[in-house]
C-alpha cells in the first residue's frame, strides 16, 4: 500500500522552489520578461533567517522572521539577493509584511557589516564611527517575488500606498512607496516559462482552477512526474491527485482527471438528492399550510386567527385569502 502523503502544503512548494533551475526559471519570467538572464549554476542557497535586534538607544526588541526561499547570485559588479515568498490565501497586510522581510534582510547585512568593521577597527572619522560603517560601504539589493496560488483573483492591496487612506496631492508626492512583486498561479498565462517543471505546474493549476479539464487532457494525455502532480494537488487542494501521486513515480493526469471528474459528478448528485429533499419538504409544508388556510377561511376565521393557530405570518394568509377570493 503507498504510503499517505503527510508533507505539508508549505513544505512542499519551498522544496518545489529550492532547485535552482526552477527558482531562476520564475525570476527570468516575472523580472526579465522571459529572458533567460539568472543562471541556475550561479545561484547559491542563503540563509532563510531573517531575525534580528531592533535597537533604539535603551530600547531592544528581537524580531523573529524565517523567509520561504532565499538565494544570491552575481549580477553585474556585486550581487543581488532573490526571494520567493509562498501564499496560499489573501492576506491584506502582504504589502507591509512584505516591507519587514526585506527590511529585515537589509538590516542583517548592515549588522554583519558593523560586527566586521568594529572588529576591523577601521572606522576613521566620527560619522563612521556613529554610523557602524564607512562611507563606501553599501547594502546588496534584495528582490522579492510573492507566489500567490489561491484560486480567488488576488484583491487585496499590491503596494504600501494601497494600504494607505487618501492622501493629500503634496503628501502623496513624497510618499515613501513600497510595491510588491506578486505572481498569481491563476493568472500566470502571460508569463514565458523555459522550465518545464514550472510550466507543467502552472499550466495545470491554472486550467484546475478554472475547470478546463478537457484542455488538460488534451495537452497532457501522458505522464507527468509524482513529484510535480503532488504539487499540483496541493495549489489545487485536489486530495484525489496527491493520492495517486502517494509512492509512484509517475503519474498519469488523464486518469486523475478522470477520478476528479467522476467525484464530482458523484458529489453533484448527492446534493441534488438532498437539496431535492429539502426542496420538496419545503413545498410540502407550503402546500399544507395553504390548505389548512383555506379550510379556516371556509369556518369563519379571520385571517389574524388563522395566522395566530398555524404560526404563520399574517400577510402570508392574506395572499392566501385573496388568491382564494380571485379563483371564485
Amino acid at each position: 500500500m503507498a504510503a499517505k502523503d503527510k508533507t505539508k502544503t508549505d513544505v512542499r512548494l519551498k522544496d518545489f522552489w529550492r532547485q535552482n533551475d526552477r527558482f531562476a526559471d520564475l525570476f527570468n519570467a516575472v523580472i526579465f520578461e522571459g529572458k533567460e538572464v539568472l543562471k541556475a549554476e550561479e545561484l547559491r542557497e542563503m540563509d532563510t533567517d531573517m531575525s534580528g535586534i531592533i535597537r533604539f538607544r535603551d530600547y531592544e526588541e528581537s524580531v523573529v522572521r524565517v523567509r520561504d526561499v532565499v538565494k544570491k547570485t552575481a549580477y553585474g559588479a556585486e550581487f543581488v539577493v532573490l526571494c520567493i515568498e509562498n501564499q496560499q490565501r489573501i492576506h491584506y497586510a502582504m504589502p507591509l509584511r512584505a516591507l519587514l522581510y526585506d527590511g529585515l534582510g537589509y538590516l542583517k547585512e548592515y549588522q554583519e557589516i558593523t560586527h566586521a568593521r568594529k572588529k576591523e577597527k577601521g572606522l576613521e572619522t566620527g560619522d563612521e564611527f556613529l554610523s557602524g560603517m564607512r562611507r563606501e560601504d553599501r547594502l546588496h539589493p534584495i528582490v522579492s517575488i510573492i507566489v500567490y496560488y489561491g484560486e480567488k483573483r488576488w484583491d487585496g492591496p499590491l503596494s504600501l500606498k494601497d494600504m494607505v487612506g487618501d492622501m493629500p496631492e503634496e503628501i502623496s508626492r513624497i510618499f515613501s512607496d513600497y510595491r510588491m512583486n506578486l505572481v498569481q498561479v491563476r493568472d500566470s498565462e502571460k508569463y514565458t516559462f523555459h522550465n518545464e517543471d514550472v510550466r507543467i505546474v502552472f499550466e495545470i493549476s491554472r486550467e484546475i482552477m478554472k475547470g478546463n479539464f478537457e484542455r488538460i487532457a488534451r495537452r497532457y494525455n501522458r505522464e507527468i512526474r509524482a513529484e510535480l502532480a503532488a504539487v499540483i494537488g496541493r495549489i489545487t487542494d485536489f486530495g484525489e491527485i496527491i493520492r495517486q501521486a502517494d509512492g509512484r513515480e509517475v503519474v498519469n493526469m488523464c486518469s486523475s482527471l478522470e477520478n476528479l471528474k467522476k467525484q464530482g459528478i458523484e458529489q453533484g448528485i448527492e446534493q441534488g438528492i438532498e437539496q431535492g429533499i429539502e426542496q420538496g419538504i419545503e413545498r410540502g409544508v407550503q402546500m399544507r399550510d395553504r390548505e389548512l388556510v383555506v379550510r379556516m377561511l371556509g369556518m369563519g376565521r379571520t385571517v389574524e386567527e388563522i395566522a395566530d393557530l398555524l404560526g404563520i405570518p399574517a400577510q402570508k394568509a392574506a395572499e392566501i385569502q385573496r388568491e382564494q377570493e380571485e379563483k371564485n
